[in-house]
Parts: C-alpha cells; sequence; structure tokens
C-alpha cells in the first residue's frame, strides 16, 4: 500500500488538573486527608496565601473557595458573591483575607479556571521536550 500523505500526529491539550498539579501546586503541601484527596487539593492559609499569588501571576481564575475546619466542611466563598469575575484577583485576594479572620486554622482549597490558551501554550511546549 502506496500512502502519500503523511501520518497525522494528535496532540491532545493538556487538562486542566494535569496543569495545576505539573505547575502550581509543586511547591504547595496537599494536607487533604479525606475521601476526596485525590480530587480537592486543600492547603495550610500559609501556602494558600503564596498560590493565590502565583495564581494571579499566571492568570489563572479562581472560581471558588472553600474552607474546612478539623476536617469538616466551613464556609465557601464564590466570585458570583463578589459580582467579579473569576479571573479578577480583587473578589479572591478580599474573600481569602475576609475567611481568614473571620477564623483561625482554617484549611483550603479552590476551584480554578485555566484559559484553553494557556493550556494550549504548555501542550506545545511539553510537545518539544
Amino acid at each position: 500500500m502506496n500512502n502519500l500523505n503523511p501520518p497525522l500526529i494528535f496532540y491532545t491539550e493538556m487538562e486542566q488538573t494535569e496543569y495545576l498539579e505539573k505547575y502550581i501546586f509543586t511547591d504547595f503541601k496537599n494536607i487533604n486527608e479525606g475521601t476526596d484527596a485525590d480530587d480537592v487539593q486543600q492547603f495550610s492559609e500559609a501556602d494558600f496565601e503564596s498560590l493565590l499569588e502565583l495564581v494571579e501571576h499566571n492568570g489563572i481564575g479562581v472560581y471558588n473557595i472553600s474552607t474546612w475546619l478539623n476536617g469538616e466542611a466551613f464556609e465557601v466563598a464564590e466570585h458570583d458573591d463578589f459580582k467579579k469575575k473569576a479571573t479578577d484577583p480583587k473578589w479572591y485576594k478580599k474573600a481569602f483575607l475576609t475567611l481568614k479572620s473571620r477564623q483561625a486554622g482554617l484549611t483550603y482549597a479552590a476551584t480554578y479556571k485555566v484559559s484553553s490558551k494557556l493550556l494550549a501554550k504548555y501542550t506545545e511546549a511539553d510537545s518539544e521536550d
């Protein structure tokens, strides 16, 4: 069989979870020991504060911030509550300050929005390696 067409090479776009684990969460300790530990990364107050700075620097949005106290769900803040877009760091900075001043000893997690443009950029970089 003589095929004159070159083979097609498909690059799958990096998944958001893969991106976060590979480029964002690497320097932070996941302290989630619950049944959802593989799905939800929880961080200490200090780590989460640094994480939010990194998220802002990389242009990643935050849909919500969830908190736990002694392993029990405590409070959730969402960007809609602040009438801001997920990509506006003003909302999640204010929400974090409010949450940490309201209760000491919380652990934090968030739901993130990584743009397809950012994912594609890192997919291309990985495929060149």
